[in-house]
């Protein structure tokens, strides 16, 4: 490794390709510490690009060897700086687990039941047929799943999904418009 002179440094700012080769080889793993130590997620892309802007720029440097080692950490610098402003302005994002999600809001038909008081809600449902009761109570407010209400009442899995689509619709019903009958809503 070749120690950054003033000579290196002219040599590099006329073309040499050697002496471009002498200044990355002398000062990039210096960058790359220095962009590892604040932190960066990619030092090493940092640094390239610090070396690309630097290569390019090398005409306009003034100052010999230290006015390079400046500049190129300013550069250095000024990539961090960008990378960890942009990082802050990202959203954390972090991975959805169902099981370990301790946020919970009630279904709908919960919310209905706790709304209209128990007395009136076990007159709706008493309203109902009595599959439809049955598969709304079980799963409502049993909480069971279709696969269980279906094994409890004898019922296939899709005949317990009418039963519950009709049952809901009819409570619909009668909620919006008590006018209504159970039978009109069962339809």
């Amino acid at each position: 490794m070749h120690p950054v002179t003033d000579e290196l440094v002219a040599a590099a700012t006329a073309g040499e390709p050697g002496a471009l080769r002498s200044i990355y080889e002398a000062l990039a793993p210096r960058v790359l510490g220095y962009l590892r130590s604040h932190g960066s997620t990619d030092p090493e892309g940092l640094t390239q690009e610090v070396f690309l802007v630097l290569f390019r720029r090398l005409p306009e440097l003034v100052g010999g060897a230290a006015g390079l080692r400046t500049f190129t950490f300013s550069l250095a610098h000024a990539r961090v700086v960008d990378e960890l402003r942009a990082r802050q302005r990202q959203p954390v994002t972090v991975p959805y687990l169902p099981e370990t999600d301790e946020r919970s809001s009630d279904s709908a038909e919960t919310e209905a039941v706790r709304a209209l008081g128990a007395e009136q809600a076990l007159a709706l449902v008493g309203s109902l047929s009595d599959g439809q009761r049955e598969v709304v109570l079980l799963r409502v407010v049993a909480g069971l799943s279709l696969e269980e209400t279906a094994l409890a009442l004898g019922r296939s899995v899709g005949a317990v999904k009418q039963l519950q689509r009709r049952g809901l619709l009819a409570l619909r019903s009668l909620l919006h418009d008590p006018g209504v009958t159970p039978r009109a809503a069962r339809r």
